[in-house]
């Protein structure tokens, strides 16, 4: 019984996968530097549970001050919630093609870390406004603001969302990985800016932990898009100009105003928009004036500027922020990669 069984005229070939499948299963390495960041992301997991929720009184705030702030959380979610997604999606993407496997598990490491800043937003938006983001019944105009410009953000997040599902088949690395850089650098910014201007020790620690989340999930854009922007077609570079355009149209929600264009908003939605990022910043959450938000981004520009300009990438126009470069075309927004 401990022979094995050699068929006449040898084995059978197992049949030919057809491609892209997760199979055959390998665990190739060829960039060991994105294995070591894997290994540091394990070492680096935070639990969000663990930050001291019972420090975050709602009777510290005013009602304004409460929703004000509870709006801004949910502002961030329509990018934080859709990270877990969006990486768990090009998570599958890279095992189909047959990525190296530190690719795969980095993918898997920003997964995770997404997971937790949703997390973030989950809970402080309960414990300063059960319900929200939507789902409870406004009493006042100003609740009423809030309620509506929330879904009105909601909408946008779900058109973006079918472009990315679209994307995420079509597009090389280079170019989706383009496009997760610019998040990653804007979210880096945005929360070094936020874990400094808060008064709050709570949103002190959560907005450090994940900026430094976001500045490892950077590296990990950084490392692997040096393998691939080596010989982009002069198409290719083409379209990652766009995608920066595209990616500053998308994050500017966040990381400042929605430039016009772009986004499906009433008229009255930024004005509203203001009135509570204001209420919000009274309650000492950290965020920044609209000059300082505009001084930010433009650090960041320069910033993705000086790194895909030496691969020979122009960088776009953004008149918004006096920046000049390429002027691009208006973007379908269906066609924006929506990371963050």
């Amino acid at each position: 019984m401990s022979d094995v069984v050699v068929p006449e005229g040898g084995f059978w070939p197992a049949p030919e996968i057809p491609q892209p499948n997760i199979y055959p299963m390998e665990w190739r390495v060829e960039t060991e530097k994105l294995a070591a960041i894997y290994e540091k992301s394990k070492r680096m997991v935070w639990n969000p549970a663990d930050l001291p929720w019972d420090a975050l009184d709602p009777r510290d705030f005013t009602a304004e001050q409460r929703l004000g702030i509870m709006y801004w959380f949910s502002v961030l979610a329509n990018f934080d919630a859709s990270g877990p997604a969006v990486f768990a999606r090009a998570t599958i993407q890279a095992f189909e093609k047959h990525e190296e496997d530190p690719v795969r598990k980095c993918f898997f490491s920003i997964t995770r870390d997404e997971m937790n800043h949703e997390e973030c937003c989950q809970r402080s938006i309960a414990r300063l406004w059960p319900g929200g983001p939507l789902d409870w019944q406004p009493s006042t105009d100003l609740e009423r603001a809030a309620h509506n410009n929330i879904g009105w953000l909601y909408h946008n997040g779900g058109r973006y969302w079918n472009g990315y599902n679209t994307a995420v088949g079509k597009y090389s690395l280079a170019v989706l990985f383009t496009s997760f850089m610019m998040g990653e650098m804007a979210a880096s910014t945005l929360f070094r800016g936020m874990a400094s201007g808060t008064e709050h020790p709570l949103f002190s620690e959560m907005f450090h932990k994940i900026g430094r989340d976001e500045s490892r999930h950077l590296q990990i854009c950084m490392t692997i898009l040096e393998n691939e922007w080596p010989g982009l077609t002069d198409d290719v570079r083409g379209l990652i100009t766009r995608q920066l355009r595209a990616g500053f149209v998308f994050l500017s929600m966040i990381l400042w105003e929605p430039p016009e264009g772009f986004w499906e908003l009433p008229p009255y939605f930024l004005h509203n928009h203001r009135v509570l990022m204001d209420h919000a910043r009274e309650g000492g959450l950290g965020v920044l004036s609209y000059d300082e938000q505009a001084d930010n981004w433009r650090v960041a520009m320069a910033r993705v500027r000086a790194i895909v300009e030496r691969w020979g990438i122009e960088f776009p126009a953004i008149p918004e922020l006096d920046i000049d470069g390429v002027n691009v075309d208006v973007i379908d927004p269906e066609d924006i990669i929506p990371v963050f």
